[in-house]
């Protein structure tokens, strides 16, 4: 039987395994991937002005899903699908859909959580593939979250809360009796409903990254290159 091993986020068959070219292939897409995704979120000011690149590089994030459901990348297939589906909503579901939820203080909160968040994440991937991570990035990789996961969190809850406002008040893409198909929808009560989502959700997902931060940083945490 052919024994694997993991490094830089890659699985490595040692026998029967790929070729080096077709790793060396992944590798160089997912260094391509990981610094367009860093780049990217240094672009966004205001939404008026940041629109484009926030749906391309929040759209972008669902490749995410498919390196670890492949298994190209070392990560839980699951998790990253909620973590980059409640961004994916909250850009084309909430921003795109509604002019409310541009307003107040949501959009700014999660914009902040969001580019601080990618920059070193996308950061710390690029060079974990090159096999070249300084101890201060990765530790910002592992610590940061502290602080910017509720802040994040926070801002899309406020911008699904001014977004509900808004399709309720004038019935937004919803669906009312009778009609021909006998079919009813409520664009407001799906967004209340994703809102409660987020009360088991995010505590599993924050308490899965203290998890990480213990194995990633470990006994070394003092230590900084």
């Amino acid at each position: 039987m052919a024994k694997s091993s993991i490094s830089n986020g890659i699985k490595r068959t040692q026998a029967h395994g790929p070729s080096k070219t077709n790793m060396d292939y992944t590798k160089y897409y997912l260094i391509a991937y990981n610094l367009i995704q860093t780049i990217g979120p240094t672009t966004k000011s205001l939404y008026d002005t940041i629109s484009f690149p926030l749906h391309v590089f929040q759209n972008a994030a669902v490749f995410e899903v498919v390196h670890a459901a492949t298994g190209i990348v070392k990560s839980n297939a699951v998790l990253t699908a909620f973590q980059v589906a409640s961004r994916v909503v909250v850009v084309c579901g909430i921003l795109l859909a509604t002019f409310n939820a541009r307003l107040g203080l949501g959009l700014p909160l999660a914009l902040l959580a969001w580019c601080i968040t990618e920059i070193v994440r996308y950061s710390n991937y690029t060079l974990n593939l090159i096999g070249n991570v300084p101890y201060i990035l990765k530790y910002l990789r592992y610590t940061m979250f502290i602080v910017l996961y509720p802040i994040g969190i926070t801002g899309e809850l406020l911008c699904i809360w001014k977004a509900q406002e808004e399709v309720g008040k004038g019935f937004l893409y919803s669906v009312n009796m009778p009609n021909k198909y006998n079919f009813i929808f409520n664009y407001q009560h799906l967004l209340w409903f994703l809102m409660l989502l987020y009360i088991p959700l995010f505590p599993q997902l924050y308490l899965h990254m203290f998890g990480q931060r213990k194995k990633a940083l470990g006994t070394n945490k003092n230590k900084i290159n």
